[in-house]
């Protein structure tokens, strides 16, 4: 548990100070630029203290000039915090309804341009997703999503929601795959624990939604391009199927 206290400590220490002056700052002088860095400094501060080690590669597959969805597998909590500081520009990140109602965060948050999902598949809450991830893309944001929906409860690529292609198919934005691997066995499902180590990120090579025809044939080519750059034992049980 050390490593989990050295970090909420960097979070507590560090957070509500960055807040109290950072959003007064902002909300004058109408750019959240700063705040931003401020908080993704923070975000990988945290992450440092716990013992942490993050090898990232795959820059050179971001399209430039480009706004771009990012969708990673998840397997931690760690993910967020792990990947969000190291993405270039700024990112939005479609997150659970939830963390917005949090003092100062959330309110941090809306100002950066979160995007909130709520929970259940109301089809006038999804169409608000959508409009709202849409409107980050169009500012010039890059926009992280989590296609699985949540956290995966075995390391293994689970099945994809449709809604983040809805939001590529409608936009045209390029897709950036991530495989992440490393933070399901530093933080599992179900536990606050945290174990130092390595995580990896692999930024995959970017693919136009305008290269296929339906949302299910583009879900299936970001899904393909992540289970093939995971280990072996993350990789979903029916990868070879997917593979055909």
């Amino acid at each position: 548990m050390l490593a989990t206290l050295k970090l909420v400590f960097v979070y507590l220490a560090l957070g509500p100070i960055s807040g109290i002056i950072g959003i007064p700052y902002t909300l004058l002088v109408g750019d959240v630029s700063r705040l931003y860095r401020v908080a993704m400094w923070i975000t990988n501060a945290g992450v440092r203290a716990a013992g942490i080690k993050i090898d990232i590669s795959g820059f050179e597959n971001i399209p430039a000039g480009r706004s771009c969805i990012f969708m990673s597998n998840h397997v931690s909590n760690l993910d967020p915090p792990v990947t969000i500081p190291l993405l270039p520009g700024r990112s939005s990140v479609l997150l659970k309804q939830e963390l917005m109602n949090i003092p100062i965060l959330g309110k941090a948050m809306r100002l950066a341009k979160f995007v909130p999902v709520e929970r259940g598949s109301r089809r006038d809450t999804a169409q608000a997703t959508v409009a709202a991830a849409g409107d980050a893309l169009l500012s010039g944001l890059h926009i992280l999503v989590y296609p699985e929906g949540t956290r995966s409860l075995d390391g293994r690529l689970s099945a994809f929601k449709k809604g983040p292609f809805f939001l590529a198919k409608e936009t045209q934005a390029p897709i950036v795959p991530i495989a992440i691997s490393g933070t399901q066995t530093m933080m599992r499902k179900g536990s606050n624990a945290i174990t130092p180590g390595v995580a990896r990120v692999l930024l995959l090579q970017a693919i136009e939604p305008s290269d296929y025809a339906t949302r299910e044939e583009l879900m299936r080519a970001v899904r393909n391009a992540i289970a093939a750059a995971l280990p072996p034992e993350m990789q979903p049980a029916d990868y070879l199927t997917m593979a055909l």
